[in-house]
């Protein structure tokens, strides 16, 4: 496990897989919203055999990067989903870019992004976004619960309109482990997502015209994977996504259980080892 810093000093947890000197590129890998880095830890060490420096880390408030003092709650911790983006990926994608840097010359090594869920949809708010040179987004769409999978819109109405207005008032923060419901998360991220999914625009609803330019001025080739079984995110979400992304060269590959053999997918089964012989391929093809 390393430690690194945020640019406002919060410090966070993650762990490289890989040899940073005969690595052919870094891959940062971005978690879902309330996933812990460890879940994508038997990918990360795949594709570090495959020859990528690999680095996982957990947002603030998650994980290795939950500080001792929140260990039993959340109540004060300070964040939004913009501070997991524009402050702690950023300081990843910074922490991955050094050490590639300090054993060899990172420009002829780039470094790539995997994104899963929120994790491919917060790429556009990153301060050092131009350092990414390709991304794959597993699993991404929008989150406009309108949208969303037709099995899933009656719980997130419950979230939205009911759980979530009544926790965060009386928790401090959102008890995500108490309540068996994505997991313990600040108060102000929960709070955000709530205002993004019931907005038809998502994050653009809130960010406005300056958002959306930052999104479509960001010019990398993107592979958006998604799953015809995915019990969260529909095709309209993902398409959706895409489309902030107006200047990406973009590919969009929806996988169905029979192409793997009828295994089920879902939001969560492109990272689980048994699809190392038939999914995980596709990335470091894709993004070599």
């Amino acid at each position: 496990m390393i430690r690194f810093s945020a640019n406002d000093g919060f410090e966070l947890g993650g762990r490289l897989f890989g040899n940073p000197t005969s690595a052919r590129a870094g891959l940062l890998i971005a978690p879902a919203m309330g996933v812990e880095q460890r879940y994508y830890w038997e990918f990360a060490r795949w594709m570090s055999q495959q020859g990528w420096l690999v680095l996982c880390f957990d947002y603030r408030g998650i994980g290795a990067s939950r500080p001792a003092s929140c260990e039993h709650s959340l109540r004060g911790l300070q964040a939004d989903i913009r501070t997991w983006a524009e402050l702690d990926a950023a300081a990843a994608l910074d922490e991955l870019s050094r050490r590639l840097q300090s054993s060899g010359s990172e420009a002829e090594r780039p470094i790539h992004w995997v994104g899963h869920s929120l994790g491919g949809q917060i790429l556009g708010l990153l301060p050092n976004r131009a350092r990414v040179g390709r991304a794959v987004t597993v699993s991404s769409g929008s989150g406009y619960w309108r949208e969303n999978a037709a099995q899933l819109k009656r719980y997130v109405w419950w979230l939205w309109y009911v759980v979530v207005p009544l926790s965060l008032p009386l928790f401090g923060y959102f008890p995500g482990r108490r309540l068996r419901k994505v997991g313990d998360l600040p108060r102000g991220v929960m709070a955000q997502w709530r205002r993004w999914c019931l907005s038809p625009d998502y994050m653009m609803g809130e960010g406005g015209e300056a958002l959306r330019r930052q999104y479509a001025e960001l010019r990398l080739p993107l592979l958006a994977l998604s799953f015809a079984d995915d019990e969260y995110m529909s095709r309209r979400n993902t398409e959706s996504l895409i489309r902030f992304y107006a200047a990406a060269r973009a590919e969009s590959r929806c996988v169905r259980p029979a192409d793997v053999g009828g295994q089920r997918i879902g939001h969560f089964g492109f990272f689980r080892s048994r699809f190392q012989s038939t999914l995980w391929p596709q990335v470091p093809a894709w993004l070599a």
